[in-house]
């Protein structure tokens, strides 16, 4: 067996010890399945054997879950939803098989066990897991647009009652230890050298070898069925609590389908339900989408910009932070939380001092939460060190400039803190807008010097944007990535251009948000279109957060910068300038296109109907919704002709993970395969007819739109 060791002991008890081989953890792969169901017919077919072990062989954990690279490989041959349930089939029988065998089953849970992992754990008579930091269990399918397929919509709602397995099977959450002995998900903790002895010992009380639900008269823990109990609380409640813009993911529906059909019916029944609903999802094209950007975040955190070559990379031992606002301290704080020494540098001690008190708040929250304990968070803290003086950050291996947008302070901190660099060090700028090739002439060596885009807040958004100038070298980018990669981010590359990738993208969506309130089109229209596409935040809400008077900085700057008119921000400009002349400039003001309310609720400004009245006819939502999410797309695909990015997985990454462009369509460019080509092209003919040439696709740029929607689904990287 290639995929587990089998041995027997004197007392009658097999182990089977999982080792995919050369993976780093274990995975469900049809060999697998292959080796236990043999398995199982040798442990069937000897007297001798009394009972079953199922452990892992690796220190990494128990299983990881299913293959996803095998999943997307199906999806993207174009698996239909009987050929789906079909395949998820096989692996549900062998754990099926494994329940019925007729000798006790027990998991040895030496480590995360999740998805399809947790899944064949159910399967199993009893369920002990090693009680270590780390260590979860869960059933995360959900975020994959996808739902458990071996059998966890059926074992855990009968294991735990429906009331208690819903929110676990909807939200994907995983569960440490000891929740998971709180809710019976596990029958028992015990520390790693007592693991195999706890298992041991349960088999040699010969225990009982069937399941609950295969008792005569079973019935699920709190009742099934509309009539139960806490029916109203966990299927009505359930389904309303769901957003709408979850319509746009149907997987958190099909579970509640799953459970609800599946635990009024004999379980093997309830199986073929479950089956039935994985097929559906994995035909649908939002599960490709969510698993593609899974892979491609994973492999971003490994290897970096998508393959390229890296050179051996410095090591930041010591990290100089200039400017404590909420982004540096931001910055500092994730940088300390990884082991850095950071030295955080503003005007005053006072200014660098607030910049240590939230990270302070941050990580404090950890504590509250019990997520890092206080002796850590202290040790984290202690590794910031605030200060107003330059001198400080003698000898630092990576600077990072994190102060106002505004070329000439930077320029000015630049200048004070580029010589205390360590020799080789890196210089980084986090600027969002400034091009990095300009901002290096204030460097001595251009070729050291990188953008470092982060996204607010730091502690939360996983992206950084590595900005590469006309002079950073590859050694710089090699060194940046390690850097990113030691915070745990995902870094994209992108070269210098206005905007870079994410902002310039960014920009077309408020703006053609600004260009339809001119237009005429409702406020109120627009900001609910986007919230049904499943934008976290609508574009007049967004432009609040991020302030109108930072919008009239950077349309002022590419101004005075003399970049081309495209870059000018021709629709946002007079609607930017209008809110600024009236002190509106969003939240921190009190007020921009919203009103807020102390207690941080908001309302759309009565007074916009005023500046805006709305038109008479009224554009559809569809139609609304379509703008916002295509001229996104066509930027990205400019932004690809143009050299900006190298490939679809970039944009994807960094317009989901950065600007938070809906998950479900795959990203700014696996839209346009998600909608369909053919569709993209005429809807962009009809918004070009209507709206203007920003709309308009040359022929470039019909070749690129047609060349991502060939091959995003042949990528998973």
């Amino acid at each position: 067996m290639s995929t587990l060791a089998f041995t027997t002991d004197a007392d009658g008890i097999a182990t089977l010890a999982i080792d995919i081989p050369d993976r780093s953890q274990n995975v469900l792969t049809p060999a697998l399945f292959a080796d236990l169901g043999a398995a199982l017919d040798r442990i069937v077919a000897d007297d001798a054997v009394i009972g079953v072990i199922i452990t892992s062989a690796k220190p990494s954990g128990f299983i990881a879950g299913a293959d996803l690279k095998e999943i997307l490989a199906l999806i993207d041959d174009g698996i239909d939803a009987v050929g789906a349930a079909a395949w998820v089939r096989t692996g549900a029988d062998v754990f099926r098989r494994m329940e019925t065998c007729g000798k006790p089953v027990v998991a040895a849970l030496n480590g995360l066990a999740l998805g399809g992992g947790f899944e064949l754990a159910l399967a199993c008579h009893r369920r002990i897991l090693v009680d270590m930091p780390g260590v979860v269990v869960g059933l995360p399918e959900v975020t994959l647009g996808l739902l458990p397929g071996g059998g966890g919509t059926q074992r855990l709602p009968r294991l735990i009652g429906i009331e208690k397995a819903l929110p676990i099977l909807l939200e994907g959450r995983s569960l440490a230890p000891a929740e998971a002995l709180k809710l019976g998900v596990v029958d028992q903790l015990a520390a790693k050298d007592e693991l195999i002895p706890a298992a041991r010992a349960w088999l040699l009380t010969r225990p009982s070898a069937v399941a609950p639900w295969d008792v005569k008269g079973f019935k699920v823990p709190g009742g099934a069925g509309p009539l139960a109990p806490h029916a109203a609380r966990s299927f009505q409640a359930g389904t309303a609590r769901l957003k709408a813009t979850r319509s746009r993911y149907p997987a958190p529906h099909a579970i509640l389908s799953a459970v609800y059909e599946g635990t009024q019916v004999p379980f093997d029944t309830g199986l073929r339900i479950e089956t039935k609903y994985f097929g559906l999802l994995a035909a649908d094209p939002v599960s490709g989408n969510l698993v593609r950007s899974f892979l491609r975040q994973s492999e971003a955190r490994k290897r970096g910009a998508f393959g390229t070559a890296r050179a051996a990379s410095r090591a930041v031992v010591k990290l100089g932070v200039l400017g404590a606002g909420m982004m540096g301290a931001g910055v500092a704080n994730v940088a300390a939380g990884a082991g850095l020494e950071v030295v955080l540098l503003d005007r005053t001690l006072e200014a660098a001092e607030r910049g240590l008190a939230h990270a302070r708040t941050q990580r404090e929250k950890e504590v509250a939460r019990g997520t890092l304990s206080a002796d850590k968070a202290e040790a984290t803290l202690a590794r910031i060190r605030p200060t107003a003086g330059y001198e400080d950050l003698g000898g630092a291996d990576l600077i990072i400039e994190a102060v106002f947008e505004n070329r000439a302070v930077k320029a000015g901190v630049t200048r004070a803190a580029e010589p205390l660099l360590a020799k080789g060090g890196v210089f980084a700028s986090n600027t969002s807008t400034l091009s990095i090739s300009s901002l290096a002439v204030n460097v001595a060596d251009p070729s050291r010097f990188v953008g470092l885009h982060f996204f607010s807040p730091v502690e939360r958004m996983s992206l950084v944007e590595v900005i590469v100038g006309k002079a950073t070298s590859d050694q710089t980018v090699a060194d940046a990535l390690a850097f990113v990669s030691r915070l745990k981010k995902v870094p994209i590359v992108v070269r210098d251009s206005p905007g870079f990738y994410t902002s310039r993208v960014f920009c077309t969506y408020i703006d053609e948000a600004m260009a339809m309130l001119a237009e005429g089109v409702a406020p109120a229209l627009m900001e609910n279109a986007a919230r049904m596409l499943g934008f976290p935040v609508p574009p007049l809400a967004v432009t609040d957060e991020v302030s109108l008077d930072l919008q009239k900085l950077v349309i002022d700057q590419a101004k005075a910068d003399g970049l081309d008119a495209r870059f000018l921000r021709a629709h946002a400009d007079p609607v930017v300038e209008r809110f600024n002349a009236l002190g509106r400039l969003g939240r921190k003001s009190g007020g921009g296109f919203y009103d807020y309310a102390a207690d941080g609720s908001k309302l759309l400004w009565p007074g916009l109907a005023d500046l805006y009245p709305a038109a008479v006819a009224q554009p559809s939502a569809e139609d609304v919704g379509k703008r916002l999410l295509y001229i996104q797309a066509l930027e990205s695909a400019r932004c690809l002709a143009e050299g900006v990015i190298d490939d679809t997985a970039t944009a994807d990454l960094g317009s989901v993970l950065g600007i938070g462009f809906p998950a479900w369509t795959g990203g700014a460019l696996s839209v346009i395969a998600t909608v369909g080509e053919d569709a993209f092209l005429r809807d962009c003919a009809r918004f070009a007819a209507a709206h203007g040439p920003r709309f308009a696709i040359t022929d470039g740029l019909i070749e690129q739109v047609a060349c991502v929607a060939g091959t995003v689904r042949r990528s998973a990287a």
